[in-house]
């Protein structure tokens, strides 16, 4: 009988799990990093799968691991972004929702051996607690520091055009003095899905709580 997979395990399988090899001739001359994130995610269910018993995600869940709370993003070095449901605005001031595991690869080809070969460079695991926008949350925080009060919130909300109404922006900035968020180290871009960009969680992975590196 496999052991239930937890949390701190699936952090220590992604470790290793991302030292090893990833060659494979259909990866060959493959450019399209859709398809390269499906093909490595794919392959990392499947190692798990071989060793624990896990309730895999659904597109209902829309996350990978939904009793972890885990969603896993693969993403290229050379731009390291990946989009995610948009849900609400609250999610650029209080994160996503769930925690992010990210493997950030290059990829390179074996013209001879005709293999395409993706080597990771950084595995990244973002607790919940930040997975928030980096600008807008710093910038609340900021306000609320200085005395700001509820007009001031709301400006800023307009000024950074999140994507909410009236009704929903008067709601939000309660809710922001009277629960100050969490600082968030994401880059979210506002669109019909969010775009999340990594560059600032590479960065800070490993010196900064809720940002660990893992390999």
């Amino acid at each position: 009988m496999k052991p239930n997979l937890t949390l701190a395990l699936l952090k220590q399988e992604a470790q290793a799990f991302a030292n090893l090899e990833h060659e494979d001739q259909t990866l060959h001359a493959v450019t399209d990093g859709k398809a390269i994130g499906t093909y490595f995610e794919h392959k990392f269910r499947s190692y798990l799968r071989n060793r624990y018993d896990f309730k895999e995600g659904s597109s209902a869940s829309g996350i990978d691991f939904p009793e972890l709370d885990v969603d896993v993003k693969v993403t290229s070095i050379e731009q390291p972004q990946s989009s995610c449901p948009f849900k609400s605005a609250w999610q650029k001031v209080y994160g996503l929702g769930y925690s992010l595991l990210i493997f950030v690869y290059k990829k390179t080809d074996n013209q001879q051996k005709s293999m395409g070969n993706l080597s990771i460079k950084h595995t990244i695991f973002v607790s919940k607690e930040h997975t928030a926008d980096f600008q807008t949350t710093t910038g609340l925080r900021q306000i609320l520091e200085n005395n700001g009060n509820k007009d001031d919130i709301l400006a800023f909300i307009e000024e950074r055009r999140l994507p909410v109404d009236d009704i929903g922006a008067s709601a939000l900035a309660d809710e922001i003095i009277a629960h100050p968020p969490e600082i968030g180290y994401l880059t979210i871009s506002n669109a019909l899905q969010w775009r999340l960009q990594y560059s600032r969680v590479i960065e800070k992975a490993g010196s900064t709580p809720g940002v660990e590196r893992l390999s």
